[in-house]
């Protein structure tokens, strides 16, 4: 009778469930007091060193001091199309039997039900196929729309005062999205029934993992060693100063173009974003072009860089390309600059045209690069007095921790690079993904404070890089109209930290033979697309426009990648060649091999 008993009832949990579920509070609650055990002798976060509440909140205050009339009528419009929400999925959940009996006849008509809203946060069927997640789901982007209204509706505001109010706004309610906590994401529910919370187990540690290292992971931090299955195109570190170590990589043609190709990448990051596999390796596949390829690694700031300065950065390009030019024999070397690196090479270009050295650079590409800081892109919105105070503190050390500016960049576009993985790894409970850019993307290097500081003031703030002469570097005042060298300029369609409008205006302050190429995607998938893998376009446009819109309209599509391009463009400014051999060996000619590329820089932390 008593076994007859137990199997009528499945809704009671057995003594085997409850004795799991204890387990499973028990060791959360003991992985946290590891946790808490572990970092006891270490200094607390100090979160406020990231964010000011107190000063939010004050604009906050003012900013909606300035909307009552609109908050009013948001609230009108938001409340009428709540209610027809509410009543098209009570009808979805009521039975008709029920409402008839109820009303004593026939279901009348129901009220206008708003047009669904559609957002991939939401595409999984358990979102839609259960009506309480799929009102709490169609609550939450109603919500959030008449919100995100709302903040276009403020009076009194200056367009950069509205423009952080909705880049707030927005990351608000990214935070409080219904996908982001357990009990009203029928996913996670369902993870848990299945796994019998063993996801909470693994999410939670992987939360306090990530707790003690201070970053969100985003991949297998194991599945990737430099040199062994990441920046592995074969070479040499053939020149070291305290700042950089300069890479000559192997040739692999017989001939190679007599000008050689010195890289900068951006200090901001790892330089082996293009060299991350054979398959994805801009440098792999530029020496395959019959080019001879030089990259600086730079070294991650510490304590004994407190006193670099933008001023070291060009004097370095200035050392590297001079380094190249001796150790090769040659007049002048083509160059790269991405992102930070390109800013600076192009203040770089205009001292040696003011010094009448322009000749030493063949030609300039710029990836993804700014001068002109106008039109940033949200990156601009953490620009201020405030902010620059507190990158002050964050530099006490001399040197400004990786991780903030990977948690900036983040924030830049949060729903991506951190509620995404909030809910697969801390939620779900999933494994990391191996993801050789997300790797990359994670791995932080350290700026120079004092750099940071004056970069952020006078370039994202005061725009000074594009008034003539207002910036001086290495004694020399910089006009960037001096700049003669040609220049190939590319751009990311979809580019949330160099937007393609500010990119574009680096065609209104340099004077010589430009190429503008506009690449599908953003500021890294949009660099990194290699012909293999038949991915993205890139428009073009032969003719003399003055506007980024005249370009548009006129530019002509072509699908895949834009690297065959700069390549035939590159050859059209110099296509002599050499065979290679003697200096174009690595190691080979006056510049001695100092040890394996990737060198040891790029592998300090």
């Amino acid at each position: 009778m008593a076994s007859n008993t137990e199997t009528s009832t499945p809704g009671l949990p057995t003594l085997e469930d409850m004795q799991h579920w204890t387990w499973v509070v028990g060791r959360a609650q003991q992985m946290i007091m590891e946790h808490m055990a572990a970092v006891a002798d270490q200094s607390p976060a100090d979160l406020s060193k990231f964010t000011d509440p107190a000063a939010l909140q004050r604009q906050l205050s003012g900013w909606m001091g300035n909307m009552p009339k609109a908050m009013f009528d948001a609230q009108v419009d938001m409340w009428t199309e709540g209610l027809q929400l509410w009543q098209g999925f009570l009808g979805a959940v009521t039975p008709p039997g029920l409402i008839e009996e109820a009303e004593g006849g026939p279901p009348t008509t129901p009220a206008t039900v708003p047009e669904l809203r559609s957002d991939r946060r939401f595409a999984a069927r358990q979102w839609h196929d259960n009506p309480v997640y799929a009102l709490i789901q169609q609550s939450y982007l109603m919500v959030s729309d008449h919100m995100l209204g709302l903040t276009d509706k403020v009076d009194g505001l200056e367009p950069r005062q509205k423009e952080q109010l909705r880049f707030m706004t927005q990351g608000l309610l990214d935070a409080s999205s219904p996908g982001n906590f357990p009990l009203t994401n029928p996913l996670v529910m369902e993870k848990i029934v299945e796994s019998n919370g063993e996801n909470l187990i693994k999410g939670l540690d992987h939360l306090l993992n990530d707790l003690r290292k201070g970053q969100l992971t985003h991949t297998d931090p194991d599945a990737f060693e430099l040199g062994r299955n990441i920046a592995v195109t074969p070479g040499k570190v053939v020149y070291e100063t305290d700042l950089f170590q300069l890479i000559q990589y192997d040739p692999a043609t017989d001939k190679v173009l007599e000008v050689p190709l010195v890289i900068f990448p951006p200090w901001i990051n790892r330089f082996y974003i293009l060299d991350l596999n054979p398959q994805k390796s801009f440098v792999k596949w530029a020496t395959e072009q019959g080019i001879t390829v030089f990259m600086v690694s730079w070294k991650s700031a510490d304590e004994s860089m407190a006193e670099i300065i933008w001023d070291d950065y060009v004097k370095a390009q200035i050392e590297a390309i001079d380094t190249v030019r001796d150790a090769l024999g040659v007049r002048h070397v083509h160059t790269i600059g991405y992102c930070v690196a390109g800013t600076t090479l192009a203040a770089t270009l205009a001292l040696l045209a003011k010094r009448g050295e322009a000749d030493k650079v063949k030609s300039v590409t710029f990836f993804t690069a700014q001068v002109d800081f106008e039109k940033a892109g949200d990156l601009t919105l953490f620009i201020d007095d405030e902010q620059l105070k507190m990158v002050e503190q964050l530099g006490g050390k001399g040197y400004l921790d990786g991780r903030y500016m990977a948690a900036t960049f983040n924030l830049l576009r949060g729903r991506d690079l951190i509620w995404n993985y909030v809910i697969n790894n801390y939620l779900l409970g999933e494994d990391y993904p191996p993801f050789d850019l997300l790797h990359w993307n994670g791995d932080t290097t350290n700026l120079p404070a004092k750099w940071h500081r004056s970069y952020l003031k006078d370039l994202y703030r005061d725009n000074r890089l594009v008034q003539p002469g207002s910036m001086v570097v290495d004694g020399t005042p910089i006009d960037l109209r001096l700049v003669k060298t040609p220049a190939y300029i590319q751009a990311g369609k979809e580019d949330h930290i160099a937007p393609l409008e500010s990119v574009w205006r680096l065609t209104h302050h340099l004077s010589g033979p430009m190429r503008f190429v506009l690449a599908g995607s953003g500021h890294i998938a949009g660099v990194v697309n290699p012909p293999a893998a038949k991915k993205y376009q890139y428009w073009t446009n032969d003719a003399a426009v003055e506007s980024l819109e005249d370009f548009i309209a006129g530019a002509s599509e072509t699908k895949g990648s834009w690297w065959p391009d700069w390549v035939s463009w590159l050859q059209a400014q110099s296509d002599a060649t050499v065979v290679a051999k003697g200096a174009r060996i690595p190691g080979k000619g006056t510049l001695k091999s100092l040890e394996d590329a990737p060198g040891r820089y790029v592998k300090q932390r």
